[in-house]
């Protein structure tokens, strides 16, 4: 029993470590691929569509080869879930686009409670004061350290809101498809993958030249450019596959508190390869994210303990009464059979 714990543990600490790394990883790359003092590779939706190619390619191979299985879910399940995932992604990159970094920040934030509402009116899950403390002071954090301009108008108000609603039900739908057919992180993604690939690629670049004014058909690729496509694209299907897991193993609202580690990987990092400005504000709204994310994790550990005593408890109870009831039907047997 203690080994499975540990082995648990361990798992639970690779499936955070892998989404940490490859989405700060995959950050870094786009950054380079992306800005106008890299390869200048503006298209974002495009982009996306081909790190879900590469996803759903990866899925079919290992299927092919048998290191996974394909479990059946309803198609109608599968294309409703893409299309809020592809909402997701559409909604942010206008919403990045119409509003202020700051205010898209604030959006960004705002899924931590939005993700808690609709977990309390879907699943009646009920949250601890402790939780709810703690998730209150990683939204103060990440607001101070990344919050600083907030423009908004009406266009951009309405992106960001379908922004956070389908991100969030998407990332809630990830946790219940898994737990309605008993299908795997991985599984999932591969079945959901290439869905989302054809619809991006072939939207996508559609969406890029609304939002550029440039066309993707028009880019000049260079090798330097394609190797590093190439490097978010594999990235991408780390990102992804750890996605599913972190939410399968855990919850939306733990993928979202813990996920702005992210944050401040990504603030820390550029500070340091980028030369982009660090602040006082910054590293103190950093420092008060990261003792935000160490109350969550305890005030979570605190409730899965609870929660085990309970059981426990209602076990020991159940088998006592059991062994009692074992035990009188015994007496009585003893008592017919000295009657007899």
């Amino acid at each position: 029993m203690e080994t499975e714990k540990k082995s648990s543990s361990v798992s639970d600490v690779g499936a955070w470590g892998m989404n940490v790394v490859s989405s700060v990883g995959i950050i870094m790359a786009n950054k380079q691929l992306m800005s106008s003092a890299g390869y200048g590779f503006t298209f974002a939706t495009t982009l996306t569509g081909f790190h879900f190619t590469v996803t759903a390619l990866v899925g079919m191979i290992s299927n092919a080869t048998g290191l996974s299985t394909s479990k059946h879910v309803p198609f109608w399940e599968l294309f409703w879930f893409s299309i809020v995932a592809n909402m997701s992604i559409t909604g942010m990159n206008f919403s990045l686009m119409l509003n202020s970094v700051g205010f898209y920040q604030i959006s960004k934030l705002s899924m931590i409670p939005v993700v808690c509402v609709m977990e309390w009116l879907f699943h009646s899950k009920k949250y601890s004061t402790k939780v709810k403390y703690s998730v209150v002071v990683v939204v103060i954090g990440v607001g101070v350290c990344t919050v600083t301009d907030v423009k908004v108008n009406a266009k951009g108000f309405i992106c960001a809101c379908v922004a956070v609603l389908s991100t969030s039900l998407q990332q809630i739908s990830i946790g219940s498809l898994q737990k309605k057919y008993s299908i795997g992180s991985f599984e999932l993604l591969s079945r959901t993958a290439p869905i989302q690939a054809c619809s991006l690629l072939v939207l996508g670049p559609m969406i890029d030249f609304y939002l550029s004014n440039n066309s993707v058909f028009e880019y000049r690729f260079t090798p330097g450019s394609l190797i590093f496509i190439i490097l978010s694209c594999s990235l991408a299907v780390f990102c992804n596959m750890s996605q599913y897991l972190c939410i399968g193993r855990f919850s939306a609202v733990s993928f979202q508190v813990l996920g702005h580690m992210k944050t401040v990987c990504v603030l820390t990092l550029g500070w340091l390869l980028f030369d982009s400005e660090l602040t006082v504000k910054n590293i103190m709204g950093m420092l008060v994210a990261v003792a935000g994310m160490v109350i969550y994790s305890q005030a979570v550990e605190s409730e899965k303990k609870g929660g085990i005593a309970r059981v426990t408890s209602h076990s020991k109870n159940s088998l006592t009464e059991e062994e009692f009831e074992l035990l009188r039907q015994q007496g009585m047997d003893f008592e017919n059979g000295e009657s007899k």
